[in-house]
Order: structure tokens, then C-alpha cells, then sequence
């Protein structure tokens, strides 16, 4: 076409479709946990840390059986709840404080798909983790039951849905620094008491408590899963219950701005 044709330089305006639309924004979103510092030291540094001086010391006691096999499953649990609780309750608080989320609702993207480009981006920075995860672990000798695998990553679908929900709605009820504060606080909670990489029945009088937190309900999914190909449908109905209580709460109180 000839750029003196009268059509050559005509406006061509409409949106993309849905579909790319969410895939823009899931690589827009994950390039840029991938590139802040302060998420990397989140989502990768420290589970690599939990992971390495929990299999080489001596304490806390973890039970028979070589310490990586619990370690191991725990620290993905903890990797999930980094990356879907703690850097996406702190990622959207911020953005709703300067008017980001008020602007990209308004787009053609609308406000599902931003939520829906939020969650593909968490998930393909919780591959990256897992696989990081994963290399180093089986580098110190984990050897994972193979049939429990894809049960695994069922159930870090469902996990990562949950703590997605529960950042959300911390994020949208929150100001920013009371959302920095108390992500950062309950992630340091969990990890000590929350029965994510230590296993609840190591826990003592909070047993009971540990394995109703959405924490310890996906730590011993995954232990279960990838020690021993196994279901544990106690915990996964845990999970279920964290997961849609915190999405309806999400829908209901969520502000934009």
C-alpha cells in the first residue's frame, strides 16, 4: 500500500483481543518481578536459604527419614506463599496507592483481565522458583516420589490461587504501608509457626493450628504428594476453604483506589 493511498494513514483504533491482551500484561507483570531486587531476595534468595541450612542442620527435628525429602516439599510451599502472598499484596498495595490499578481498570485490559494477568504472572514466576528449587534440592539429594509430581502441581495451582486471593484482599483493604508491614509480618510468621516447611506434627501445642492455616495445608499437600504419591484431603479441603472464603472477601472488599 502506498503511503499517499488515503487509507495508508488512517487511524486504526480497537483493542487487541482478550487473550492477548492478558498474555501482554502476565509478561509485562513478570518482567518486572523478575527485575526488582527486593522480589528476587523474596522469592528466590530466601527459600534457597531455608532450603540449604534446614537440610545441613541438625534442628529443628523433622522427623525420620532424610531431612531434604520434608525440607524440600516445604520450601516450594514457601515459594508459592512469597511469590502469590507476600510480593502480590505488596505489588498491588503499592500500585492501588499511586493510581496504577485505577488507570489499567479503565483500559480495554478492564479489571478482570488485569487480575487475570496478575495470576499468569505469578505462575510463571512460581516456575521459574520451582525449577531453581527443585535442580538445587535434588543437587542434595532429593529424590521426589515421580507419580506424586503432577499431583504437586495441581496443588500448587490451587495454593497459588489462594494466596493470590489473600494478598488481594490485604492489598485492597490496606494503605500501602500497612500492606508493606503486615505481608512482610505474616510471612515471617507463617515460616516460623505456620507449618510450611516444618511439618505440623514437629510442632507441639500449635499442631492443631498450623495444619488450619492455608501454610501448613499446602506444605503437607505437597509433602504428601512428593514423598509418597499421595492425597491429603484433609489439607487440600483446608486449602478450598482459604481459597474461596478470601476470593469472595477479595470481590466484596476490594478497592480499586
Amino acid at each position: 500500500m502506498s503511503l499517499l493511498d488515503p487509507g495508508a494513514l488512517a487511524p486504526n483504533p480497537g483493542a487487541a483481543p482478550p487473550l492477548r491482551r492478558i498474555l501482554s500484561q502476565t509478561r509485562f507483570d513478570a518482567r518486572i518481578m523478575l527485575r526488582n531486587g527486593e522480589q528476587l531476595l523474596l522469592t528466590l534468595v530466601l527459600p534457597i536459604l531455608v532450603l540449604v541450612a534446614l537440610t545441613l542442620l541438625p534442628f529443628p527435628d523433622l522427623g525420620s527419614g532424610p531431612r531434604i525429602d520434608v525440607v524440600a516439599p516445604g520450601v516450594l510451599a514457601l515459594a508459592v506463599m512469597s511469590t502469590a502472598f507476600t510480593g502480590q499484596a505488596i505489588g498491588t498495595g503499592f500500585d492501588r496507592r499511586y493510581g496504577v490499578l485505577r488507570l489499567l481498570a479503565t483500559t480495554p485490559l478492564g479489571r478482570g483481565g488485569l487480575l487475570a494477568g496478575r495470576l499468569g504472572a505469578v505462575l510463571a514466576v512460581e516456575s521459574v522458583q520451582v525449577v531453581v528449587l527443585s535442580v538445587i534440592a535434588l543437587a542434595m539429594g532429593w529424590r521426589p516420589d515421580a507419580a506424586g509430581i503432577p499431583l504437586a502441581v495441581v496443588l500448587i495451582v490451587i495454593g497459588t490461587g489462594t494466596f493470590v486471593a489473600l494478598g488481594l484482599l490485604l492489598a485492597g483493604t490496606l494503605r500501602a504501608e500497612a500492606v508493606l508491614a503486615t505481608a512482610n509480618l505474616v510471612w515471617v510468621l507463617l515460616l516460623a509457626g505456620g507449618g510450611v516447611v516444618v511439618p505440623p506434627e514437629q510442632m507441639g501445642r500449635m499442631a492443631h493450628l498450623a495444619t488450619l492455616l492455608p501454610s501448613g495445608a499446602l506444605g503437607d499437600a505437597l509433602r504428601a504428594a512428593l514423598q509418597h504419591a499421595r492425597l491429603d484431603v484433609s489439607a487440600l479441603i483446608v486449602l478450598l476453604v482459604w481459597g474461596v472464603v478470601a476470593g469472595f472477601a477479595t470481590v466484596r472488599w476490594f478497592r480499586w483506589d
